[in-house]
């Protein structure tokens, strides 16, 4: 690996990527969302407007860790009813469990600029594994001097394992919500002095 001062980066396996240290997700440059299927024949895509994360980058990249943190209330998919409905007991139950919390637990695998992260997801006290596909957007260094880096991720899961079973059968056959639920992340990190 070799540093470059001057854009905050060193180069690893063909990538320039971020030095070592502590990044904070902008607020200002991320999303956090989940498409899901509803009724069967069409998707619906919500996002949560507030979300932490820390990641630490370490020396060898593929020790470095994350851990996360999503505001249950938070939720937003453009139509208020709903929205109330999935800060519910239903879904989320936003007063009792006011956070998703996600914590890496290694890298699985890379290549070129994809990388399988491991980690834990706890939504309503329940903790689960996952795999989320990180794909790493580059680093550079702000107008304002900051380090940052770009990434994005993306994983499936089932929220009946989480205890998120909510729905309602159709009479036409099939399920009013799907219970497959694709999680997608974007964001920029910034180093932290």
């Amino acid at each position: 690996m070799t540093d470059t001062a001057a854009t905050g980066t060193r180069e690893f396996q063909g990538l320039q990527i971020p030095a070592a240290g502590t990044y904070e997700l902008d607020a200002a440059h991320k999303r956090v969302g989940f498409v899901v299927r509803h009724l069967m024949v069409s998707k619906v895509r919500g996002d949560f407007a507030e979300a932490t994360a820390t990641v630490t980058v370490a020396e060898n990249p593929l020790e470095s860790s994350v851990v996360a943190s999503i505001k249950t209330a938070s939720v937003s998919t453009g139509q208020a009813d709903r929205d109330n409905h999935l800060r519910t007991g239903d879904f989320f139950e936003a007063e009792k469990y006011p956070t998703m919390d996600f914590r890496s637990t290694g890298v699985k695998s890379f290549d070129g600029n994809e990388f399988v992260l491991t980690g834990e997801l706890t939504i309503k006290d329940v903790t689960r594994p996952v795999e989320l596909l990180v794909e790493f957007e580059g680093a550079t260094v702000s107008p304002y001097g900051q380090q940052l880096f770009g990434f994005s991720a993306t994983t499936e899961i089932d929220r009946e394992d989480w205890g998120l079973t909510y729905n309602m059968a159709l009479e036409s056959g099939g399920v009013m919500i799907g219970k497959k639920v694709k999680i997608e992340i974007e964001g920029e990190a910034i180093r932290q002095a």
